[in-house]
């Protein structure tokens, strides 16, 4: 498959507000969830995805991360990004600081083409 990068690629990291988690919870959690989107891509066969990987790493690797309320508003627009075959890693705490192991925290959207992914995450608002 050929992809060419002549749009914008993008992540978009979603954070859920309710648990209230420190700077650095939150920053952690954040980093798992760029980090494990892109292992996850690296590990598939899926050529488009890895497509997208390269051009996203060749424009320098954008992030922004956005809030939603709570953890319904979180899984649903990781279903929505799976219908659209985006790539998606929701984290889990390992629950040795702040939360109870297996709490949901956040979700990577991506990377992929930056007009896909403002179908799912473009309404949210920056953290």
């Amino acid at each position: 498959m050929t992809v060419k990068c002549d749009v914008e690629y993008k992540q978009s990291i979603v954070v859920r507000m309710d648990l209230q988690m420190s700077k650095g919870k939150l920053a952690a959690q954040v980093a798992h969830a760029a980090v494990t989107t892109v292992i996850e891509i690296l590990e598939s066969r899926d050529s488009e995805w890895q497509a997208w990987l390269k051009c996203w790493l060749e424009q320098g690797q954008k992030k922004v991360v956005l809030k939603v309320e709570n953890l319904n508003e979180l899984l649903k627009l990781a279903e929505e990004a799976r219908k659209l075959h985006l790539p998606v890693a929701i984290i889990k705490d390992a629950g040795r600081t702040e939360l109870e192991p297996g709490t949901i925290t956040c979700a990577a959207i991506g990377p992929g083409p930056a007009p896909l992914i403002d179908r799912v995450t473009g309404r949210l608002k920056l953290l």
